[in-house]
Order: C-alpha cells, then sequence, then structure tokens
C-alpha cells in the first residue's frame, strides 16, 4: 500500500515537471528563443506552445519593447581642446531576437560603448561653443553610427538624447564672464539705440516745429499782404471815386469858377500862416502872381456872388 502511494506521488511529479518542461506561455510584446539539443530551433511569439521535454528549452527571453540605457558620463575633449563630462540616455528596441540572442553576447553593453565611442569622435570634431548648440546634429550623427553597427545585432537605436555637458570650472568662469560682457554689451547697444532715437525724435519734432512756425509766418504776412492790397485798392477806389466827384464838378456850370476860388482861398490862407508864424516875411520872386492870384481869387469870389444874386431874383417855375 505504501509502494502504490509512493509510486502515484512519483507519477504525478513526473507529470508536472513534463508539463512544466513542455507548455510555454509567452507574454504579450515578448519572444522566447528556442534551442533543441544546444542548437537554435525557433522562436516563439506571444502565446501557448508545446515543446518536446528534455530536447526543447528556452535559451532566451527578448522584450520587444523600447528600452531606455543610461550611458554613463564620460570625458570628451572638443576641436580647441577642451575637456568636458558629457552623459546621455540611449534608446534601443529588438526587432530579430534570434539576432540579439546570436549575433553579440549582451547588446546593452555593446550599444552603451559604441554611443561612448561615437560621441567622443562626433564631439572632437566641433568647439566648445558649437557644443551647446549642436546637440540636436551630435545626437543625431550617434544615432546614425549606432544604427549601422546594431543592424547585425537585432536591435534599432531609435534615439540618443545627451542629458548634461559639464565644461570645467575654468571655462565655466570663462564663459561667465563672456556672458556678462555680451549682456552689457547688448545694454550698451540698447541703451545708444535709444538716444539715437530719442535724438532723432527731438530733431524730428523741432523740424516740425520750424515748419509749423514758417508756415504760420508765411500765412501771416500773406494776410498781411491781402490786407494791404486790399487798403491799396480801397485808397484808390476811394481816390478814384473823389476824383470822379471833383471832375464832375469842375463839368458842371460854375464849377471852374469855384475851383479858382477855392484855390485862391487856400493860397492867401497859407500865405497868412506864414506870415504870422515867422519873424522873418518870406516872399514869392515874382510879387506880381501874388497880386494876380488875389485878384483872379477876387474877380472870382465877386463873379460867384452875381451869379448867386440872379439866381435868387428868377422866378420859381410852378409846374
Amino acid at each position: 500500500m505504501d509502494n502504490l502511494l509512493v509510486g502515484i506521488v512519483v507519477f504525478v511529479v513526473f507529470v508536472v515537471v513534463i508539463l512544466i518542461k513542455t507548455a510555454v506561455v509567452v507574454d504579450q510584446q515578448f519572444e522566447y528563443v528556442i534551442e533543441r539539443l544546444g542548437k537554435y530551433r525557433t522562436t516563439l511569439e506571444a502565446g501557448f506552445h508545446i515543446l518536446i521535454p528534455f530536447f526543447d528549452r528556452v535559451a532566451y527571453k527578448r522584450s520587444l519593447k523600447e528600452e531606455s540605457i543610461d550611458i554613463p558620463a564620460q570625458t570628451c575633449i572638443t576641436a580647441d581642446n577642451v575637456s568636458m563630462e558629457i552623459d546621455g540616455c540611449l534608446y534601443v528596441q529588438v526587432v530579430n531576437s534570434r539576432l540579439s540572442a546570436y549575433g553579440i553576447d549582451n547588446y546593452h553593453i555593446a550599444v552603451a560603448q559604441l554611443a561612448q565611442t561615437s560621441l567622443r569622435s562626433a564631439i572632437g570634431k566641433i568647439t566648445l561653443d558649437n557644443t551647446f548648440e549642436a546637440r540636436e546634429i551630435l545626437n543625431q550623427q550617434v544615432v546614425e553610427a549606432l544604427d549601422e553597427a546594431s543592424e547585425n545585432w537585432g536591435v534599432k537605436v531609435l534615439r540618443y538624447e545627451i542629458k548634461d555637458i559639464q565644461p570645467p570650472r575654468s571655462v565655466l568662469e570663462a564663459m561667465e564672464k563672456q556672458m556678462k560682457a555680451e549682456r552689457e554689451k547688448r545694454a550698451e547697444i540698447a541703451k545708444s539705440e535709444g538716444e539715437r532715437q530719442a535724438m532723432i525724435n527731438r530733431a524730428e519734432g523741432e523740424r516740425a516745429e520750424a515748419i509749423a512756425r514758417s508756415e504760420g509766418e508765411k500765412m501771416r504776412r500773406i494776410n498781411e499782404a491781402e490786407g494791404q492790397a486790399q487798403e491799396i485798392l480801397k485808397v484808390a477806389e476811394a481816390t478814384a471815386e473823389g476824383i470822379r466827384q471833383v471832375a464832375e464838378a469842375l463839368s458842371a456850370p460854375g464849377g471852374q469858377d469855384a475851383a479858382n476860388l477855392e484855390v485862391a482861398k487856400k493860397y492867401i490862407e497859407q500865405f497868412g500862416k506864414l506870415a504870422k508864424e515867422n519873424t522873418t516875411m518870406i516872399l514869392p520872386a515874382n510879387l506880381t502872381d501874388v497880386s494876380s492870384m488875389v485878384a483872379t481869387a477876387l474877380t472870382t469870389l465877386e463873379h460867384t456872388k452875381q451869379k448867386g444874386r440872379l439866381a435868387d431874383q428868377q422866378p420859381a417855375v410852378v409846374r
């Protein structure tokens, strides 16, 4: 009875071992490399699979997911002989499980070391100043170099990113001074540009003011000239009207006698004032002119009086 029980237990254990050795479940995004008697047989994808016990075995398990590999910091020397510490991060993906198992012993170490050497080679071709500006170019150069070499390893290098660039302390101090000088330079340039613009604005303002003042002076002079022209025109018109009226009066009956009388009166009046205001008596060179002028004035006055009396004696006409 005891021997039977032991036999049953041994049989159950044997069946369990057989099942463990035979049944294989591959998870999603994984592949298993199967060897039969030490030789590659097949690659199992996700799902349930049955193996031949004691003949087939799972030799390698490969994840098809994208993997991130940290690249440790290393010393790189630029083209201008400046050393710096640079580290990065590499992203790879297994695209052929068989090649990743048999093409390279450890593809993680291989791609990491190749990334370091490729980065040192790329850094050695550029200067320190261009290192910070050419990160994208450096990343692309490393990816191209790794992708070409890792093709036989069944690994696809997706991208490489530089995480940190650490120059020496002396270089950092020099860069700090350079940046400070550059900031001061930009500040001085901005200040000078502001002053230049202010001077331009003031000059334009003064120019506009001068133009406006000259325009105002021009309009003032134009207005004064127009006013003077209008004044001259009005005086001329008044003078012409006066002359016209005088001409009409002279043409009228008795007009010439009235004019002679007025001239004679003015002559005598002014001559009398001249005699009163001066102690020295001024006489015309030809005294006969005075007597003739006085006689003419008296004759004209008498003639005018006679005409006035005749006009008064004429009877009024009744209409």
